[in-house]
């Protein structure tokens, strides 16, 4: 955990002074705890690196944490928000505010979010239900691309009939934190450290829900309670994320099984492991984003993507392999 937070620390200092402009050190320093305000270069820093730094940290913690619960939850190595609909709602939700109703105000944004995100989860989890053997992860799975490939027709429905709300919203659809405003931040991040801190008080309960709701609910676990808990979390959690920076994808994918590797199933120790390790992915994507394509910049969705899309089709392949 100290070299996981050592190297949070030194990815949120590559992404202050690494881009299009590079920045020493000393400049870097200066901007933190030295500050004038006459110096262009530690105006540039403090209203525009240090906050995008600060976003992609609270946005890859927060996606890793709620992709570690949707797996716990659904028993589903597979789950994350991108894959089970969750970022598709939210974002159909955004757009649909933004184009349709012309909102503008960040915070009915942010709340369009979470509704978008808590409507998909909701519907994916009464579609994985459905049916004799109830939920199961190969339903819940399908359920989720069904619902990811409905709300995505939506959203380019509404932007094909507004051509200039598709020139608005068509650079965040890809994931993006680029030009996000502190303001963005602070109106949502005090929801997701609320909801870190409740996951990880949480973790003793969803360690025992892991040997099997039977077992659980006769050691007087109220599994319902837990698993409502637990949804809401990743409601605020993904629709805050999606509500600054659009659908980042396979974040929630990735860092679990990364930190399962390092910490194991214990959630007292995988929840704080995520929000370190998911912190450090998406600033290092984030980071790379920006040498792709010089002077212009690489939306990170498409980095976390270019990460995420083969490991996914690792678990896949094993999961096949293994039924």
């Amino acid at each position: 955990m100290g070299l996981g937070i050592a190297a949070l620390l030194s990815a949120m200092l590559g992404s202050i002074m690494l881009g299009a402009t590079n920045y020493s050190f000393g400049t870097a320093w200066d901007s933190l705890f030295h500050y004038d305000a006459g110096i262009t270069e530690q105006i540039i820093i403090r209203t525009t690196r240090v906050p995008r730094a600060l976003i992609a940290a609270v946005i890859g913690a927060s996606l890793a944490v709620a992709g570690a619960l949707m797996q716990t939850l659904t028993r589903n190595p597979l789950a994350s928000p991108s894959v089970l609909g969750v970022n598709a709602g939210a974002g159909f939700f955004v757009v649909g505010a933004a184009v349709l109703f012309s909102v503008s105000s960040l915070p009915v944004l942010m709340w369009a979010s979470f509704v978008g995100a808590a409507a998909a989860t909701v519907t994916v989890y009464v579609l994985g239900s459905a049916g004799r053997e109830g939920l199961t992860p190969l339903k819940i799975v399908l359920a989720g691309a069904a619902l990811t490939a409905l709300f995505s027709s939506f959203t380019q429905g509404i932007l094909a009939l507004d051509k200039q709300g598709l020139s608005t919203v068509l650079f965040w659809l890809t994931g993006t934190i680029a030009g996000r405003s502190p303001e963005l931040l602070a109106t949502v991040a005090p929801y997701m450290m609320l909801c870190w801190a409740v996951a990880w008080m949480l973790g003793k309960s969803m360690n025992v829900l892991l040997m099997g709701e039977d077992t659980a609910k006769g050691l007087g676990q109220r599994t319902a309670a837990l698993k409502i808990g637990m949804g809401a979390i990743v409601v605020v959690l993904a629709g805050g994320s999606v509500s600054i920076a659009g659908p980042i994808g396979f974040i929630g994918i990735v860092v679990p099984h990364v930190a399962r590797h390092i910490a194991g199933i214990d959630h007292r120790w995988l929840i704080p492991y995520c929000g370190v390790l998911g912190a450090v992915l998406l600033l290092l994507a984030d980071i790379a984003a920006r040498y792709i394509m010089i002077p212009e910049e690489m939306p990170v969705g498409v980095m976390t993507a270019v990460i995420g899309a083969p490991f996914f089709m690792y678990l896949a392949r094993r999961g096949i392999g293994k039924s």
